[in-house]
């Protein structure tokens, strides 16, 4: 049964090649709401399916998450589409909830730790819903300058994808940081992976913003003469952000 556990959560907390589900189900969702929805549901349910299991994950698990969790920000790298660099990046964040040890998918509150990975990622696809609504799409190289033609947009859309790639003071960021604290006593090579894979993180996170935001302004593209996001929503999203930032905090406690 606890094998049987592990498999099934090898869906929600993206283990390759069940990862692929995960993936094809969101490129799916066409709709901007669910994909949020799915971004925040998909790796609580996995946690949930591992605190039924009756022992402690097999060995061969833990050397696999961290390999999907790199395989996965190493492909983000190459993606110009945000929609598919959101999943691409929660994919290869929800894999590293195995790493905490025996029996708990995560450091301390599990399921907290799962919540501040993938609000920021439910941000930034309402965002990518706002950009394809404005543009059709959300490719890099399509349009450049937002920055200047949409400075709302682009300042919240770089606040999330900050926060995505586990910026200091964000959740991501001290969950990260329990993660390399409690594997390195036991897994030096897993503390050294872990690394590698946040610094890929960060790589993807600055190639994006670069060709969505930053760059010359195009006076014949549609961006400029898109609508920028309203100050109300602005000041929403803007605080969602804050909230995430005082959030980050309180997971302080479950450092070891």
């Amino acid at each position: 049964m606890s094998l049987m556990s592990y498999l099934l959560a090898a869906l929600f907390l993206p283990l390759f090649p069940f990862s692929a589900a995960f993936n094809a189900l969101y490129g799916r969702a066409g709709n901007t709401a669910l994909r949020a929805a799915l971004l925040l549901a998909w790796p609580q349910i996995g946690i949930a399916l591992i605190r039924t299991a009756d022992g402690p994950p097999p060995d061969w698990l833990l050397p696999l998450a961290l390999a999907t969790s790199a395989l996965y920000a190493f492909r983000a790298l190459a993606l110009r589409e945000l929609g598919q660099w959101t999943a691409y990046l929660a994919t290869s964040l929800w894999a590293l909830l195995w790493l905490a040890g025996p029996g708990e998918p995560a450091v301390g509150s599990a399921h907290l730790h799962a919540l501040g990975m993938s609000a920021p990622l439910a941000l930034v696809a309402l965002l990518t819903g706002g950009l394809e609504q404005r543009f059709g799409a959300a490719y890099t190289g399509l349009y450049g300058g937002l920055a200047q033609t949409l400075p709302r947009l682009s300042g919240v859309l770089v606040g999330a994808m900050l926060a995505s790639v586990a910026l200091p003071l964000f959740p991501a960021f001290f969950t990260m940081l329990a993660l390399l604290l409690t594997s390195t006593p036991a897994m030096p090579a897993a503390s050294f992976a872990l690394l590698g894979i946040w610094l890929l993180w960060s790589w993807a996170g600055a190639r994006m913003i670069q060709g969505l935001v930053v760059g010359p302004v195009n006076p014949d593209m549609p961006e400029y003469r898109a609508a920028d996001l309203g100050s109300g929503s602005a000041w929403a999203y803007a605080a969602a952000l804050m909230a995430l930032t005082i959030g980050g905090l309180f997971l302080i406690g479950d450092l070891p």
